[in-house]
């Protein structure tokens, strides 16, 4: 247990991931046999469940809104700040930094990654790859989205006696939007309501939230 404490916030997400995603098949594949039956369709199997776009287009539409809200979050407090709230910088530390202040370069502490004492390519490709994984994954996961969306539709409107089309119809369609716009909507609602709620309410103990007696227009207490 003591090797796992000091991973305890990554285990614990890691395992209600697993749970949230298990609940959603179960939830799921009872919700899609009962669309069959009311179509006069056979109920398909767990496995068949899983494997189908039906299941897919569901799990990566909601990946890519989340992990959309998380480049964006990256990239705009690069550039962006919120006085009085901690998930900001300072106003005035706007930018990139220096190299002092990223400690990278000759200014690289002993036990710093190796790619960040580099130059060239390495350190600029290390300096930018927490926001690049997160868009490559919004993207892995948008792509797969309207691929399994595009096959969900064309069966819906085949049901329907009417005719499909392919990727770039669908990606054309309203429904695709309908159901990409909904989640974005709520991705940048929860971000925007975090990061101005933390400047006026807080939780004790927490490493989102400023400690309890920091006065409100007060931005960040590191170092202090």
């Amino acid at each position: 247990m003591n090797r796992l404490r000091p991973h305890a916030l990554s285990l614990f997400f890691a395992a209600i991931f697993v749970l949230a995603l298990w609940g959603q098949s179960i939830a799921g594949l009872a919700q899609y046999n009962e669309d069959q039956l009311a179509h006069a369709s056979e109920p398909v199997s767990y496995v068949a469940f899983l494997t189908s776009s039906a299941f897919v287009v569901d799990v990566a539409e909601n990946w890519q809104s989340e992990f959309l809200q998380f480049f964006l979050f990256i990239l705009a407090t690069v550039w962006l700040v919120q006085k009085g709230s901690p998930e900001s910088k300072k106003p005035g530390d706007e930018g990139v930094g220096s190299d002092e202040d990223q400690l990278v370069g000759r200014f690289a502490k002993r036990d710093s990654p190796r790619w960040a004492k580099a130059s060239g390519w390495r350190r600029t490709l290390y300096s930018n790859s927490l926001l690049l994984v997160m868009g490559a994954i919004f993207a892995a996961s948008w792509w797969i989205q309207s691929i399994a969306g595009a096959v969900v539709y064309n069966q819906d409107q085949a049901e329907h006696g009417r005719d499909g089309g392919d990727w770039l119809d669908y990606v054309s369609t309203p429904d695709f939007w309908n159901r990409t716009l909904q989640n974005w909507q709520s991705e940048f609602l929860a971000v925007g309501c975090m990061v101005a709620f933390s400047i006026y309410l807080r939780q004790r103990g927490s490493s989102e939230s400023k400690p309890v007696g920091t006065p409100h227009q007060e931005t960040s207490t590191e170092g202090e």
